[in-house]
């Protein structure tokens, strides 16, 4: 009996001790637990001196820094409608040739394309006739001025004899004027060189930047053959916000990039303000000349601009303070808090913490940046001007350590 009492004390005590067992290795997962979440969302980093020398960290102070204060836009790329021009005819035709393709440069008067029409064939030979009754006439006026010098002619056939030399040679003028016009030289003109065609040409130098009929389509005088830019007056069309509006002058200088190409930039100068909003945006129109270079630019590109104003004094890092991370841009500022993984750590080396802070980037000129700190730091704090990258890479490998 009393054998039995003691085996089931002993299974008693087993099951007691087990559960507790359990217990104390769940409280100290949840302890883990909670130090690697609060470590993982921790904004510090320690470095040793020596680690500090090897990547070439440096320390300094947030300097008061001269430099270009901007206002950003957009805008677009624009050439004005005395830059832009229709290739057309004067007459109805088939068009019978093409010349140009879009992308080509033209000079004005040269020849876009040919088109033909039997009426241009009517047209001279009306201007031949017409020449050949003039002589006729020339002739008939001279008859008459000679028989009425000498009493044996009347006066009206004399009269008669000259209206009719004056119509002709007026028709004469008319038809020279429309031949010429069709692009044919009225002194090439003869019973055996009757043209059927006459050429469409450039108005003005520039670029072929559509074509619009192709060889077969009939075209009448409202019917453009081809459109052509000339991107040589090339402009630049900004809206700028109210607030920036007193900052802007003529004269001044913008630095622009494509918004399909920020890489290459280019330069214009600002001539002239607009003076009313434009629709519901709240902004008004700056219209800048581009100058320079303008290999690649196209009329409607999209651009985004860079104003530069008067030097401001501002605070400022060097750009090796600054580095980025998802997105967001930071410097690393020296403190003395530690991050929780570290805190009851008693290192024989001296080391340096580093707490991670948010700025936003302004300007930036001659290696240095413009910054305003997203929480206040203390005047004269240090900060690493110097290898921001590395240590930001120490944060994140720390992290990925811990778990």
């Amino acid at each position: 009996m009393k054998l039995k009492l003691n085996i089931i004390i002993i299974i008693f005590l087993s099951l007691f001790l087990l559960n507790c067992s359990k217990a104390e290795k769940g409280e100290d997962t949840k302890e883990k637990t909670e130090e690697y979440s609060e470590y993982e969302s921790s904004e510090f980093a320690e470095l040793t001196q020596k680690q500090m020398n090897a990547v070439g960290i440096t320390l300094g102070q947030i300097e008061m820094k001269e430099l270009t204060s901007i206002i950003k836009a957009n805008g677009a790329l624009s050439v004005p409608n005395n830059n832009k021009a229709n290739a057309t005819s004067l007459y109805g035709g088939v068009i019978k040739t093409l010349h140009v393709q879009v992308g080509d440069y033209v000079k004005k008067g040269q020849v876009i394309a040919t088109i033909a029409n039997p009426e241009f064939i009517q047209l001279q030979e009306d201007y031949l006739t017409t020449v050949s009754r003039i002589t006729f006439a020339e002739q008939e006026y001279r008859r008459q001025q000679e028989l009425f010098d000498n009493d044996a002619g009347a006066e009206k056939n004399l009269q008669n004899a000259a209206a009719e030399l004056k119509t002709l040679r007026t028709k004469r003028a008319s038809l020279q004027r429309q031949i010429q016009m069709m692009g044919i030289s009225p002194g090439s003109v003869s019973n055996t060189n009757l043209k059927s065609g006459l050429v469409v040409t450039a108005p003005i130098n520039g670029t072929i930047s559509n074509i619009l009929l192709q060889i077969g389509s009939y075209i009448d005088v409202s019917s453009p053959v081809a459109e052509i830019v000339d991107n040589s007056s090339l402009h630049l069309d900004l809206q700028v916000f109210e607030k920036d509006l007193p900052s802007i002058k003529v004269g001044q200088k913008i630095h622009f990039t494509l918004t399909n190409n920020p890489v290459e930039e280019y330069d214009a100068e600002v001539y002239s303000i607009g003076t009313a909003f434009e629709n519901q945006s709240k902004t008004i129109p700056i219209h800048c000349k581009v100058k320079g270079n303008k290999n690649g630019l196209i009329d409607g590109m999209n651009a985004t601009a860079v104003v530069s104003l008067n030097n401001e004094l501002m605070p400022a890092v060097p750009n090796t303070a600054i580095t980025s991370s998802d997105g967001k841009d930071y410097i690393f500022l020296v403190t003395k808090q530690k991050s929780e993984e570290h805190k009851d750590e008693k290192s024989q080396e001296k080391t340096v913490n580093f707490e991670r802070v948010e700025v936003v980037k302004g300007t930036s000129e001659m290696g240095y940046t413009a910054i305003t700190p997203v929480k206040s730091i203390p005047e004269g704090a240090k900060i690493a001007t110097k290898g921001a990258f590395f240590i930001n890479a120490k944060l994140s490998n720390s992290g990925e350590h811990e778990h």
